[in-house]
């Protein structure tokens, strides 16, 4: 027997998107997303977790996603409890639109849920290769399963990865759907500076870069980003040339950590997973 390859394994598209380390990428641009809503703001502010620790909280953004596609089954569901736990007591009025946030409303889990996974697929084709609309609608069937680990009602959710898109553009243009809240502000400045671990400053400023630019003009807006001209060049330039580079990179600078230990984990002879449990 082999490891356990969790609810996917590497033949999902689950697998074949979210290994890739452009992931970071998404991250942040998701959690600038996230942080425009100004009920999701008011769930972070209760919590505190941006001013504690940022880094931490941008680590948060990805856990699930990568607990869910990487992880045992059990570790899955474990990340799925403690994430839901945490929800249980993320509720009250936002002091400012007056309005009720609830970290287990269907619509507030959905657009946390939804803004991390366009982001995830819109790095990957930027950064690897074009999905076919069935691949994109594959994706997002599977990753529906992690919609429903965190309790997001899957029977409401859109049925396609466009409608989802769709679902997400409509409501930003809505009037006073996003606004810069205290708690975006602080989320700006945290992507644009970069609380960091050391091994990641020296690339950061380029993950900020590119979490900023390439927001959904409605986004910008609310940012105050500008992207003039020059700034959609060097933006495109640079995607280009990381899809170029990628196939020749090894897989420490291609591959988030996760997905190297599950693909050693899957893989691994039975006999040396025995050894390895008498060592401890």
């Amino acid at each position: 027997m082999k490891g356990d390859p969790g609810y996917f394994g590497p033949d999902s598209m689950m697998w074949m998107v979210n290994k890739e380390i452009t992931v970071l990428f998404g991250g942040a641009r998701a959690l600038l997303m996230h942080a425009s809503h100004p009920l999701i703001a008011a769930g972070a502010r209760q919590t505190s977790f941006y001013q504690r620790d940022p880094w931490k909280r941008l680590i948060r953004t990805l856990s699930l996603q990568n607990s869910v596609t990487f992880g045992t089954i059990k570790e899955a569901d474990e990340s799925a409890n403690r994430i839901n736990k945490l929800h249980e007591v993320i509720k009250g009025e936002d002091e400012v639109t007056g309005r009720i946030y609830d970290a287990l409303d269907h619509e507030q889990l959905l657009w946390v849920h939804a803004c991390l996974q366009l982001s995830s697929i819109f790095f990957f084709e930027k950064t690897v290769r074009k999905l076919t609309e069935e691949e994109k609608d594959t994706y997002h069937k599977e990753n529906m399963l992690s919609a429903k680990l965190v309790l997001i009602d899957d029977t409401k959710m859109p049925k396609t990865h466009k409608e989802l898109e769709k679902w997400v553009i409509e409501l930003s243009r809505k009037k006073d759907y996003l606004l810069i809240t205290d708690v975006a502000n602080d989320v700006k400045n945290i992507i644009a500076t970069g609380p960091v671990p050391p091994h990641i400053k020296p690339i950061w400023p380029f993950i900020s870069f590119m979490a900023f630019q390439t927001l959904p003009e409605e986004f910008r807006n609310i940012y105050g980003i500008k992207q003039k001209t020059w700034h959609k060049k060097v933006v495109n330039m640079n995607l280009l040339l990381l899809r170029i580079t990628r196939p020749f990179l090894p897989p420490f600078f291609r591959l988030i950590p996760p997905a190297r230990w599950a693909k050693q984990r899957i893989t691994r002879k039975p006999d040396l997973q025995f050894r390895q449990k008498s060592n401890i």
